[in-house]
């Protein structure tokens, strides 16, 4: 079986001395920035990565988190800020840096990240349903935990929003409306293939409750329309009465169409959210907030205890769902 790159290969390569390469990694003295470049360069060519354990032998902390956060699409960067955000204050507090990580590489970006010894933990974000990061996480020693949980959580440190919750609750408050079709405009499939993890949560509360209620689902994605006109013509032209919606997405688009087409919410639609929005940009209807802010908080208070040893057990930590009546908020013209 071939072996993996040695730190004999990344001097030879950066042109320095064994012992250099150590005291790169492990901080032990202090080498010029100039020497320092060469040799990051040589581990990051050779992808070696020195035994995981290596930092905590040193007895030296990094003081440094590593987020796994890797843009999918252009408006990724934007639906994650408020995870960023709390995540890099709570850091700050504890005096750590946080190290973004963007790249969509799987498996290989976190061992790069752990090996190299950039951190003392790990937040991977952006989790899919059947995600191959858990099984590399498993084998791992440094503290990583997942925002979202895979369908194969065992042995993971999981904190999320509780999306199959989630589900009940909108079905559930518009059966108590009345309602016996519901109309879901839910996320588009990836392209990749590669299914969101809350994705298969969410709809599972949704299936369940709707079977228990007597309620049909009708489900559509965004994708399928050539704007969100035609998918509130579809919704109205199956619908004799008051249609009653939930939108996952595209929320800004159909509360727009709605309004062109003075429908009210509340008396020619029922709608409600499923929203990571500010309370103030749902247009003044109900909803269930995906609570973001309070989700990276658990995280927090999870890695720190992690880091300081207070805890060891692999758990899943949900943040409960609960919905947000509508307020008195008029829906604001485009």
């Amino acid at each position: 079986m071939p072996k993996g790159p040695t730190s004999k290969d990344v001097a030879r390569l950066a042109q320095v001395s064994q012992s250099t390469v150590s005291y790169v990694m492990s901080g032990k003295r202090a080498i010029s920035e100039e020497t320092r470049h060469r040799v990051e360069a040589a581990i990051a060519q050779l992808t070696y990565q020195p035994h995981a354990g290596a930092r905590a032998l040193a007895g030296q902390r990094s003081n440094a988190i590593a987020v796994i956060m890797p843009f999918a699409s252009p408006g990724s960067a934007q639906k994650l800020m408020a995870f960023v955000e709390e995540i890099t204050e709570a850091a700050r507090r504890r005096d750590y840096d946080v190290l973004l990580v963007t790249a969509d590489e799987g498996s290989d970006g976190i061992r790069r990240v752990v090996g190299r010894s950039l951190c003392d933990a790990v937040l991977v974000m952006e989790v899919g349903a059947h995600d191959d990061r858990a099984d590399a996480v498993r084998e791992l020693s440094l503290p990583v935990i997942f925002i979202g949980v895979p369908e194969e959580s065992s042995q993971l440190h999981c904190v999320d929003f509780d999306f199959e919750q989630a589900g009940e609750l909108l079905v559930h408050e518009l059966a108590d409306l009345g309602h016996r079709v519901i109309d879901l405009l839910r996320w588009d499939a990836s392209p990749t293939g590669q299914e969101f993890n809350y994705v298969p949560r969410f709809a599972r509360g949704v299936d369940r409750v709707a079977q228990a209620r007597g309620v049909e689902v009708r489900t559509h994605e965004p994708g399928a329309y050539r704007d969100m006109g035609d998918f509130v013509q579809e919704v109205q032209s199956h619908n004799r009465h008051r249609p009653g919606l939930v939108l996952t997405t595209s929320i800004t688009e159909t509360m727009q169409e709605l309004q062109r087409r003075q429908l009210q919410p509340g008396e020619d639609v029922d709608v409600l959210l499923l929203s990571s929005l500010p309370h103030d940009e749902t247009w003044g209807v109900t909803r269930v907030s995906t609570q973001q802010r309070e989700v990276a908080r658990r995280v927090m208070r999870r890695l720190f205890a992690l880091v300081d040893a207070e805890i060891s057990t692999p758990s899943v930590e949900l943040v409960p769902a609960r919905v947000d009546s509508a307020s008195a908020v008029t829906v604001a013209s485009s």
